[in-house]
């Protein structure tokens, strides 16, 4: 089972990658750091982890969550502090000493051994940290990081003796560095927002006192009181009270909802009107609020291609240019007689604009920062690729029930046959609908209205597609669709039925049928609306009911097509037909509830599990979890994913161009290392702001 560990001091995204790549070397075979969380969950032995993590970054601290506390280890050796503004006690003063440097020089034409010192002062101030993790790194054979580039660039521009220089860039790289490390962390407190969504405690129930607990102390069974004002720790049954609550951080719904005794509440939820007594009936890591949490916080395991990519890229792109900065300073002195002091001034200038941070900083907080915004929308979206899967959707295939439908059905109509009365027919079909939660069995217990006695049913068959077949008291009775009658061969005069319809048999005659009504949601249209103006080129629907029921919802939400009466495997076979109408990049959303359309949900590119509140099987199924009953959310969750690639996307040119264009004019020697610290931290900074948007 993998294990989640916190890795402290981890700021640097190559850095995680670094982590990642050489854990599977060494034989893990699942591994992922997610640097957005500062987060590594693995598969295997943890202290050979540690051992490895410090072999590759010793400045990067593994700690196992029990351990983990909010303190902060000072003795790290990375260049970021856990709180970025500490650093302005060694930027002002190192600030006003190269101020003072750059008169001395300048102004007043000094160039003696004081002048020297305060410039050194200046750059020790700010420098000291990347000095020492450079040699930390490189003692541990990491020698393309950017703590090793920045100083090998700064301690040669002092040897040519261009000192003023050497500092300004340093300085230059750590006050980018803190900018760049507020953003980071607002960014990550935006997204810590999202996940802070755990109650503190819990008040037990305990004869008439109250006791304070922590919630992950809650076991299956307890009483707990929930005061208005309070968030519900775990997931539980109201056994007295009636209240508003907001779930608007579970499905992004801002209008409270009612519940009252006997309802389900879910951990995640807000009490906002009347004391709650509730039994709980989840243990907290097991309870929606930490399914959700978990899904969100580990979304980055599952990177999309433009993700690994660019990782893999900026992990040659950095060696290569190192290389090139050697040849540039080495050749054209050798074979052409030029100053080396010039051309090494050359190459220094490419070694800092090699730093790879720019090109993976920005591209994981982009896509997390997506992934985030959707989840405040209710849409929970389980990795990086799906979210690159639902920005290139161009078909929408639905199913009908509980999806377009409401899914509160209702009878409206009995017919019986062969001398059997209503009575008897909802009577038997009641009990051999007994063991079922579909919402037609629903429908025909609630129009039965007395209770069930279960002892009575003696044989249950659930037979997929068609319906149920039961021996009660010695009775066989069968109910379900058209197809079950012609399976069985029972003679009946009634084929076709406009409505949704469960057929009855009883020993073998046919009793009559059951209508059930069934009502469209009322933003199903808005949904396929929306859809089609975001270019999606088909919207279909693909249902178990019936041809006539089928038409008419069709009809009336303007849907392309619909293919009905179908099986759970038939509808893989139409997803697999409608692969060949995409182009070989289009991708295909399957929308159903998650239980019942397993196969189809894991056949089609992305599986979107609707009105799945709190349903395990769901969450487990899908891609994508919708957490409301919705589907104008699926467009919401499209246009979030195609904003999150544009941005991604935005960042990768731009980075990519600023550099390639510096790397030019530095080998040309038209660029400075002021002007290269900017294509490295400046950038950097750029694109991180830019991927903050996603979370606005």
């Amino acid at each position: 089972m993998p294990k989640k560990l916190k890795l402290e001091g981890l700021e640097c995204a190559s850095c995680a990658y670094e982590i990642e790549e050489a854990l599977k070397k060494e034989g893990f075979e699942f591994a992922v750091v997610n640097f957005t969380t500062s987060e590594l969950v693995i598969e295997g032995d943890i202290e050979k982890a540690k051992e490895i993590v410090k072999k590759v970054e010793p400045g990067v601290k593994i700690i196992e969550k029990e351990e983990h506390h909010h303190g902060h280890d000072h003795g790290h050796h990375h260049d970021h502090d856990e709180n970025p503004r500490k650093m302005l006690y060694f930027i002002i003063p190192s600030l006003m000493l190269f101020t003072l440097g750059m008169l001395l020089r300048y102004y007043y034409n000094y160039d003696n051994a004081v002048v020297l010192g305060i410039f050194v002062m200046s750059y020790f101030l700010v420098g000291w940290k990347v000095l020492r993790n450079a040699f930390l790194n490189s003692v541990h054979g990491n020698v393309f990081d950017e703590n090793f580039l920045i100083a090998i660039a700064t301690l040669g521009a002092f040897a040519i003796r261009e000192y003023p220089e050497a500092v300004g860039v340093m300085l230059f790289y750590i006050v980018g560095e803190f900018f760049q490390d507020l953003a980071i962390n607002r960014s990550r407190r935006s997204i810590k927002a999202l996940l802070a969504l755990k109650a503190e405690y819990a008040n037990l129930k305990i004869g008439d006192k109250l006791i304070r607990v922590k919630p992950e102390e809650l076991k299956v069974g307890d009483i707990i009181v929930i005061k208005p004002g309070e968030r519900v720790p775990v997931d539980g049954i109201i056994m007295e009270g009636a209240s508003n609550v907001d779930t608007s951080a579970l499905t992004g719904e801002s209008v409270p909802r009612t519940v009252k005794e006997g309802d389900e509440i879910l951990s995640g939820m807000v009490n906002l009107s009347a004391l709650l007594t509730v039994k709980v009936t989840k243990e907290l890591r097991e309870s929606t609020i930490s399914r959700i949490l978990e899904l969100v916080e580990n979304a980055s395991a599952r990177k999309a291609k433009t993700e690994k990519f660019i990782t893999r890229f900026a992990h040659y792109y950095t060696p290569a240019v190192v290389g090139l900065a050697a040849l540039v300073a080495i050749i054209p002195p050798l074979a052409f007689g030029e100053p080396f002091s010039k051309w090494l001034y050359r190459a220094l200038v490419l070694l800092v604009i090699s730093c790879p941070c720019a090109l993976v900083l920005s591209i994981p907080l982009g896509y997390f920062g997506g992934i985030g915004r959707a989840a405040r929308e209710g849409i929970l979206v389980k990795g990086s690729n799906f979210l690159d899967a639902l920005s290139r959707v161009t078909i929408v295939a639905f199913d009908k029930t509980g999806t377009l439908t409401k899914g509160v059905f209702k009878v409206t109509k009995i017919e019986t046959r062969n001398g059997f009365s209503k009575e008897e027919i909802i009577k038997f079909a009641a009990l051999a609908e007994a063991h079922s939660n579909h919402p037609i069995a629903k429908a025909i217990k609630e129009a039965y209205g007395k209770e069930i006695n279960e002892a009575q049913i003696k044989e249950h068959e659930n037979i997929a597609g068609h319906g149920v077949k039961a021996r009660i008291d010695g009775v066989e009775v069968m109910v379900g669709n058209d197809r079950l009658l012609h399976r069985f061969n029972i003679e009946h005069d009634t084929c076709r039925v406009k409505g949704t319809v469960a057929h009855v048999v009883i020993n073998g005659k046919y009793a009559g049928y059951i209508i059930i009504s069934d009502e469209i949601k009322e933003d199903a249209p808005i949904a396929v609306r929306d859809l089609k103006r975001l270019g999606v080129k088909r919207v279909v629907m693909v249902t178990g009911d019936n041809r006539e029921v089928a038409a008419e919802i069709a009809k009336q939400l303007g849907l392309d097509s619909f293919y009905a009466e179908l099986l759970p495997e038939d509808k893989v076979k139409i997803i697999e037909e409608l692969e060949k109408e995409k182009a070989p990049n289009d991708k295909i959303v399957f929308v159903g509830d998650g239980i019942n359309d397993a196969p189809v949900l894991a056949r089609a590119d992305v599986g979107v599990a609707m009105g799945a509140l709190g349903s395990d099987a769901a969450i487990e199924t899908a891609d994508v979890v919708i957490m409301d009953d919705k589907p104008a959310k699926l467009p919401n969750g499209i246009r979030i994913a195609r904003k999150t690639q544009r941005i991604v996307w935005q960042n990768i040119v731009f980075a990519l161009g600023v550099k390639l264009a510096f790397i030019s004019l530095g080998i040309l020697g038209e660029a400075t290392m002021w002007e290269a610290v900017f294509a490295d931290v400046g950038v950097a900074l750029i694109a991180v702001f830019n991927a903050m948007r996603i979370l606005r």
